[in-house]
């Protein structure tokens, strides 16, 4: 390269004073004209945390870089020192399909495609899922896969253990080596507390058979985990992200205390626990709550005594389900490519990216090679993978993972100090503490302040449904296996048992000691229910009657003059089912009235700009009124005229911010549609 050239530049660059922070403050504020900086340029997340318009310099520590580097404590940028290594994070692929030989074919064609991982979701009461009750079942699932080449874990809820003495006696089967064996059996007992609403025997009875399985593990298996933290229950039920690794962080504590309590050391209990972490569309937060997850995890192993290396956190990150929506469900495409982005850059050692009719039924091929595909590109093409937390050093990134993990460790120590995450499990505490912050987001999203696309804004009354088969209900083949049939019921005598035959079911009911713990289970929530919800009742009325509820869009004026003011309207009533019946606008209040009568509409809102409301917006109510209509909004926000214009028969104002939710739902009553 010229040198003369960079030697220009360089005093081209040197030509510009630098910035301060006060003098962009003081072009902010000249911009606002008067609005309040706090109000229109700070974001207030449902952390507690104030997200700042700009981070720079100034926001880093002045004592050097707290995040350390990757491989590293305190692990923020990643367990290990080449990131995510030369191949990146692993694509995991989970699979639910009732048929094992449907499921088998869906794995095949995952593996053959691009997918690195499997995690199998087995069938259980409180969740649908493959239908494996033998060990032929499991072979079957699994027939042509290699076991030694691909990672495979299991959800198996209360049967865990048993889940796991299958999957063990399938490596056995197969003549897998021990050290050649890779995966997860996924014990976790709170988490399926949590989700269900009782475990085989009690909560102490399945803390000791975990701890058993993960000593077995260790013993028999160096590359497989025995436990995981899944925080998808508390993640569904409406957690923040705060509270979510909270809890997170209190489950992997009573793991600890239950491995080392059984004789474990400390790094070898450290080592034989997995995370799975969910993660949203909020692209800078995601990656944040992975970076603190690690970070988290690596204080609470070196206060528990661990070595540098069995501190950093082994962690999966899943698509959040609660982001699925079922209207549009062609949007959920980009949810999940935004939160799959977020994973990698957030430093996952696996991504399950959800398929995008994952709220629906059992995906469908297209869906998952879409899931798949995602993340080849964002590995392949976008090579996210080729930079160890890439994120790192931006000044935003690293101040809200800092602010994030502070908010989340203060959750964590609360939930300590009242005894611990069975403790707020079995009191319900922690769930109405949930329950409050999914009241706050659903309030938010009522008003739309949390769009929701295709769902609450610009959402398509004329989409094509996208149909998935209910899943099948099934018999179980849950012959019971005697206690003695499992000899002591260790791990080895319960991967003899499998071999010879039983029964999930009956494994499970072998292993069964003390009452069944039993809790509430935590909601399930998506975010967009309560909008999906008014659309399901505006089919039914649309089925029963030929025709969806509708409402006359009175717009005043020509097309320029009222066209914002209709998309809104039409966008808001739609987004409950109610049909906008719309028109190129009407010169007169003569007009607009006789076609309010032959619309067939009952209900009209009034749409036009405030100049236009000013001149026409009475006589228009009155003539509208004098048609017929029995309940008249106007579109925008009236400002002192409210009176005058309630006088002359306006019922009601919708404008950006109202409570869509509620406007929608007593129209719909007034329509004589049941909810």
């Amino acid at each position: 390269m010229d040198d003369r050239r960079d030697d220009a530049e360089t005093i081209f660059a040197t030509e510009f004073p630098p910035a301060t922070r006060e003098q962009w403050r003081v072009l902010v504020d000249k911009g606002l004209k008067g609005a309040p900086f706090e109000k229109r340029l700070v974001t207030r997340l449902y952390e507690g945390i104030a997200v700042q318009p700009l981070y720079t310099a100034e926001d880093w520590p002045a004592a050097g870089d707290p995040s350390g580097l990757p491989g590293f404590a305190p692990f923020t940028r990643g367990g290990h020192a080449g990131g995510a290594g030369p191949d990146g994070w692993d694509i995991l692929t989970e699979h639910d399909a009732a048929d094992p030989k449907a499921a088998n074919a869906a794995i095949l064609t995952d593996l053959l495609r691009g997918a690195t991982a499997i995690r199998l979701r087995l069938d259980r009461p409180d969740s649908p899922g493959i239908a494996i009750d033998r060990l032929d079942d499991l072979d079957r699932t699994l027939a042509n896969v290699y076991p030694e080449m691909v990672p495979l874990s299991l959800e198996a809820g209360g049967d865990a253990v048993a889940g796991a003495a299958l999957l063990a006696a399938l490596w056995r089967r197969r003549s897998v080596m021990p050290d050649k064996a890779r995966g997860a059996f996924n014990a976790d007992p709170i988490g399926t507390l949590a989700a269900a609403d009782a475990l085989p025997g009690s909560l102490e009875a399945a803390l000791a058979d975990t701890a058993a399985l993960a000593a077995w593990t260790a013993r028999n298996f160096p590359h497989v985990t025995a436990v995981g933290v899944d925080s998808s229950p508390w993640h569904d039920a409406g957690a923040t992200e705060s509270q979510d690794l909270a809890a997170a962080m209190a489950t992997g504590v009573a793991y600890l205390r239950a491995l080392t309590a059984a004789g474990l050391d400390i790094d070898t209990a450290c080592r034989q626990i997995a995370f799975t972490l969910s993660v949203g569309c909020d692209q800078f937060l995601s990656i944040a709550k992975l970076r603190a997850a690690r970070r988290l995890w690596g204080r609470i192993a070196e206060a528990s005594g661990a070595s540098e290396s069995a501190r950093a956190m082994h962690l999966t990150a899943r698509t959040a389900r609660r982001i699925m929506a079922r209207r549009d469900p062609w949007v959920n495409m980009l949810r999940t490519t935004v939160a799959g982005f977020a994973a990698g850059v957030g430093g996952a050692d696996a991504v399950a990216v959800l398929p995008f009719d994952a709220a629906l039924g059992e995906s469908d091929d297209f869906a998952r090679r879409i899931a798949r595909n995602s993340q080849i590109l964002l590995k392949e093409e976008s090579s996210l993978a080729r930079v160890a937390d890439p994120a790192g050093g931006s000044w935003y990134v690293e101040t809200l993972t800092e602010q994030l993990a502070q908010a989340a460790w203060a959750e964590f120590q609360d939930i300590e100090r009242r005894g611990g995450i069975a403790a707020v499990l079995a009191d319900g505490s922690l769930a109405r503490t949930i329950a409050g912050s999914w009241a706050q987001r659903e309030a938010n999203i009522a008003r739309r302040k949390d769009p929701l696309t295709g769902v609450s804004e610009f959402p398509n009354l004329l989409e094509q449904p996208v149909v998935r088969p209910s899943p099948v209900p099934r018999h179980h083949d849950d012959v019971a296996v005697a206690p003695a049939a499992v000899g002591s019921g260790s791990l080895d005598d319960l991967v003899e048992a499998a071999t010879g035959g039983a029964t999930r079911a009956g494994l499970t009911a072998a292993l069964a000691r003390g009452t069944p713990a039993r809790v509430e289970p935590l909601p399930r929530h998506r975010l967009h229910e309560s909008f999906e919800a008014l659309r399901d009742a505006a089919d039914r009325h649309k089925l029963a009657h030929g025709s969806w509820p509708t409402v006359f869009l009175a717009n005043i004026g020509p097309v320029a003059q009222h066209t914002a003011r209709a998309t809104y309207a039409k966008n808001l009533f739609e987004a409950g089912g109610i049909q906008a019946l719309g028109n190129n606008g009407f010169p007169d209040a003569e007009s607009m009235a006789a076609a309010f009568r032959v619309s067939g509409a009952r209900i009209a809102v009034l749409c036009g700009s405030d100049a236009l409301y000013e001149a026409h917006a009475a006589p228009f109510a009155q003539a509208l009124k004098a048609a017929g209509v029995e309940h008249l909004f106007l579109a925008g926000n009236p400002g002192d005229r409210r009176a005058d214009l309630t006088a002359a028969g306006i019922d009601e104002f919708v404008s950006v911010g109202c409570d869509v939710l509620s406007v929608l739902r007593a129209t719909l009553a007034r329509l004589g549609v049941p909810l």
